[in-house]
C-alpha cells in the first residue's frame, strides 16, 4: 500500500493552534503544549498504521481517534489522511457537529 500523506484542513490546524496557544498562556509555559504536539504526532502515526481501526462516526467516511481530552477526526482517501477536526472533548459537541458536517462530502 502506498504511504498516505497527512493533510490538516484549515479548520483542524486552527483548532490545534488555538488549543496550543490556550494552554501555553494558561500555564505560562509551553511544556504542556509541547507534550500535546508529541502525543498528537504519535497518534497520527498510529492512525496511519491502522486507519480503519478507530471509531466510525455517524458521518460517512469520518473516524475519530481519541487521545485523552482531545480527539482527532479524519477521513481517508487512497493517498491521504485528512484531519478535519482537532477537538477538545470538553467543548460543546454541537459545535463539533457543524465542523464535521463541512467535510461530509
Amino acid at each position: 500500500m502506498a504511504k498516505r500523506t497527512v493533510v490538516w484542513t484549515e479548520t483542524a490546524a486552527g483548532q490545534r493552534r488555538e488549543v496550543l496557544r490556550y494552554w501555553t498562556k494558561h500555564n505560562d509555559s509551553s511544556n504542556y503544549a509541547e507534550k500535546l504536539i508529541k502525543v498528537t504526532a504519535s497518534q497520527i502515526q498510529i492512525i496511519l498504521g491502522h486507519p480503519e481501526s478507530f471509531k466510525s462516526t455517524s458521518y460517512a467516511g469520518t473516524r475519530e481517534s481519541a487521545m485523552g481530552h482531545f480527539s482527532i477526526y479524519y477521513k481517508l482517501t487512497k493517498d491521504k489522511l485528512i484531519i478535519t477536526a482537532f477537538w477538545d472533548n470538553r467543548q460543546d459537541p454541537k459545535a463539533l457537529l457543524e465542523i464535521v458536517e463541512q467535510y461530509r462530502k
